[in-house]
């Protein structure tokens, strides 16, 4: 094997990183029992440098090698007939660099896909197609959804998306200045997830030190962000069951959640909070008992409301056994977050990356589930406990670092010809920040991946063999982000 072996967030030399053949990569990853998180590529003059990341979740470590395709190759044969989680970086790398992964089963669009989109056809007499989107009632982004259905039954779902062409990753190039308030704004139900995984990555390129007290501030805002929108959520599960007391209960209480970041930021969304350095806001005695007490009230309601609910037999029936995806298949996609834990594939980036803040908190992981609406509607609850109880931990923490400064003034200069994997446990799952340095410090490359981009297949699973009628409940129970795959 011919890898870098690195850590989250941890800087090294891109020069370090080994160069070998395309079928050395197709045979170490399959020795290797790791998962992939991130397959990029980077214009080398005429050639295409593509830069593979592997994740070894039993001791934390990540594994970084690449391959050189020069001017004249413009194919190899496709990993993605062995090892389906790679069908769709494959498929982003060939968009953006015209290299053709052969044999590729499923080598449609990513993004660049309005124009001649060939979608899967079924034919037969009693065979018809139930299109959805990309413009949806409401404010939500551009999504379009193709469904076979014999009657009502939902044979197979095709998701399209990238209508949104923002180039995002490009305007983190120019500048030459830190730029949290864009990393914030990628996606707006995870502002603190990005700007966390954008700052560390800066940081870590920068040599920039951040203080414990700010670490600490971070995780926190991290895990009220995942608190409310699981809290959202199942309240979004709960109106498309019809339980209106439990839609209007959890909406209630996740404003508590949020108003309270409010208080911290000025944000209730948490804009503003972190800055390359640490963050822009302290939680001092006063502001720490009031996030306890919010903290108590939002716990006590999300339990009884919950419990109540899950009594109810008409809800019961329409969550269980409904949008099932088993465990093979979600380890055989390389699904992620909640999602993947929800059909029983054990992954937390929060433990497996070994991140001190949470490793010495002595946390119980929620259970592993079965795949279906229930699953993932009961993590989200079990998630949203475990989320209090961290945070709880995490202020005792902070008042060991009273004295401390809550930011510190970076590094403006960023190391040459480095490279840098940020990895953050969004409330969706895995979000992957990676940054690469030229020979001037300058940054030549800034690739993100949000936890959508593996888990949308995993909604297409999800609705086959059921009814037309389940699919709002399976896709809210994903709940996935269009303007998370369409940077």
């Amino acid at each position: 094997m011919n890898w870098i072996i690195t850590e989250n967030n941890k800087r090294i030399n891109a020069n370090d990183i080994p160069t070998v053949s395309i079928d050395e990569i197709k045979t170490d990853f399959g020795n290797m029992n790791m998962r992939l998180i991130g397959f990029l590529g980077k214009q080398e003059f005429d050639n295409v440098r593509l830069y593979v990341v592997l994740s070894d979740d039993k001791v934390g470590k990540l594994y970084v090698t690449s391959t050189l395709f020069d001017k004249n190759t413009k194919s190899y044969e496709s990993f993605t007939q062995k090892y389906p989680m790679f069908h769709i970086f494959e498929r982003e790398f060939y968009e953006e660099f015209g290299i053709e992964p052969l044999n590729h089963p499923w080598l449609k669009p990513v993004r660049q896909n309005q124009d001649s989109y060939p979608f899967f056809e079924m034919n037969g007499d009693e065979v018809h197609q139930v299109a959805v989107g990309p413009i949806h009632a409401g404010v939500i982004e551009p999504g379009h959804f193709r469904f076979m259905c014999h009657g009502e039954k939902v044979y197979d779902l095709e998701i399209m998306l990238g209508y949104q062409h923002r180039g995002v990753e490009e305007v983190l190039l120019k500048g030459g200045k830190y730029n949290n308030r864009l990393a914030e704004s990628v996606c707006g139900d995870s502002v603190i997830a990005y700007n966390m995984a954008y700052s560390q990555a800066m940081e870590a390129l920068s040599g920039s030190q951040v203080t414990s007290k700010a670490e600490i501030i971070r995780r926190i805002a991290l895990e009220m962000e995942r608190m409310a929108i699981h809290i959202g959520d199942m309240g979004a599960v709960a109106g498309d069951v019809a339980y209106q007391m439990g839609a209007s209960i959890f909406g209630v209480t996740r404003t508590l959640v949020i108003n309270t970041m409010l208080e911290i930021s000025g944000s209730r969304f948490g804009r503003g909070l972190i800055n390359v350095g640490g963050v822009n806001f302290d939680i001092d005695k006063n502001m720490s008992d009031k996030i306890v007490k919010m903290l108590d009230e939002v716990g006590k309601t999300v339990d009884r409301t919950t419990h109540v609910m899950l009594k109810a037999p008409t809800v019961i029936s329409r969550l269980e056994r409904t949008g099932v995806v088993n465990t093979d298949n979600a380890k055989s996609l390389g699904a992620v977050g909640m999602a993947a834990r929800a059909s029983g594939v054990d992954i937390d980036s929060r433990f497996d990356l070994n991140d001190k803040w949470y490793t010495s908190l002595d946390v119980v992981k929620p259970f592993k589930a079965t795949g279906d609406v229930h699953s993932r509607f009961k993590l989200r609850y079990k998630e949203v406990k475990q989320s209090i109880q961290i945070v709880k931990k995490l202020l005792k923490k902070l008042e060991d670092y009273n004295n401390e400064a809550v930011l510190n003034k970076p590094n403006t200069a960023l190391a040459p010809n480095s490279f840098v994997v940020s990895v953050v446990e969004a409330w969706r799952g895995e979000l992957v920040h990676i940054g690469l340095t030229g020979g001037n410090g300058e940054l030549l490359r800034y690739k993100m991946k949000d936890p959508s981009f593996n888990n949308w297949y995993m909604l297409a699973m999800a609705v086959r063999n059921n009814g037309v009628s389940d699919f709002p409940l399976c896709n809210k129970s994903f709940n996935l982000s269009y303007c998370g795959n369409d940077l």
